[in-house]
């Protein structure tokens, strides 16, 4: 394992896909690799985009690579691909689209499947961040599944976020309820070509204007303090959301989103935002931790027969989910590994 992480501190792509498979297979393997590598992270800018399916946000992947990776820049890509609710298999599109950017120099592409996680993210791409960013790679780019609404965790994990839309998708406001809208940094109507998109992003832009609890309350889905909330205000308040117009299949806009994202990141590095949302993100990270490990440990300690009576009497209405997940934690804890 050491040579395998050291390789991959290189840069080296084989070692560095044989380390994202460990770590999408093993949990062990995803903690000795996030131990081995930890002291070297830190240094990756990490970009997330996300929105509905069908908006074009791996054509703007691409686009925005190439350009990154044209400029000197290396360029790490994590593509989630939905996986399926009753084979728990993925298509891996993603890779099939990025093909063609996959073999150039300084710019390493890497599909993953969603495997049934809810909120647009794979178990694993935390982790994966980790080793992309140890391996030196100065800027990383995250697309989610495209799961719409409720594809908020990438705020988790990224510094900046690109939400993205296409006109003629239906009610363009309604494609940006609560949770999507209070992640972006950036908003872009990709297929700016079609007849609708001014209308989409006049729909945006009325929406940060009026100022809608719904619009420019950064990350505030995931908070879960007064302290935090503030911060995020005062984010919301000096970083003014802009809304872009690209045309991803033409190349068109492209230059232009890369200059907002360097803009914004120039304002976390000023404001102190980006150590805020460190502070927040590793928060969050601790906590996923500390509950996986309470569920692994709950497997581990309690024979399937009692979960099984637990579940059984919650079904039957003998016992309440609360009791029922106490007595669990409690027999749990009383034979510690």
């Amino acid at each position: 394992m050491n040579d395998l992480l050291e390789r991959a501190r290189q840069g080296k792509a084989r070692a560095i896909a044989r380390l994202i498979s460990l770590v999408e297979n093993d949990a062990a393997a995803a903690r000795e690799v996030t131990s081995g590598l930890y002291k070297f992270t830190g240094k990756a800018y990490v970009v997330g985009i996300t929105g509905p399916p069908g908006c074009g946000k791996s054509t703007l992947v691409n686009e925005m690579a190439l350009r990154l990776g044209s400029s000197g820049g290396s360029v790490g890509i994590i593509a989630i691909d939905p996986s399926s609710p009753f084979t728990g298999g993925a298509l891996l599109g993603d890779r099939v689209r990025m093909a063609d950017i996959a073999a150039r120099d300084g710019i390493f592409v890497r599909s993953m499947a969603s495997r049934g996680n809810l909120g647009g993210l794979a178990e694993a791409t935390s982790t994966t961040i980790k080793i992309l960013d140890a391996a030196g790679f100065d800027t990383i780019l995250v697309e989610t599944v495209g799961a719409g609404q409720a594809e908020v965790d990438i705020a988790s994990v990224a510094h900046t976020v690109l939400v993205v839309e296409a006109p003629d998708s239906g009610d363009e406001v309604q494609t940006f309820k609560a949770g999507i809208m209070e992640i972006a940094d950036i908003f872009v109507v990709n297929k700016a070509d079609r007849p609708a998109a001014s209308r989409t992003v006049r729909a945006l832009e009325m929406m940060l204007h009026t100022g809608s609890p719904a619009a420019g309350g950064h990350h505030t889905s995931q908070q879960s303090d007064v302290e935090e909330i503030e911060s995020t205000s005062h984010m919301a308040g000096s970083w003014v959301i802009p809304v872009l117009e690209t045309i991803a299949r033409d190349g068109k806009g492209i230059d232009e989103l890369l200059l907002k994202v360097a803009e914004h990141k120039s304002y976390l590095d000023d404001s102190g935002e980006w150590n805020r949302r460190e502070e927040r993100r590793s928060r969050r990270e601790i906590e996923r931790i500390m509950q996986n490990q309470i569920i692994s440990r709950t497997v581990q300690n309690v024979l399937p027969q009692k979960r099984d009576r637990v579940v059984t009497a919650v079904a039957n209405r003998e016992m309440d989910p609360y009791a029922a997940a106490d007595e669990l934690f409690d027999l749990a804890n009383r034979y510690p590994p």
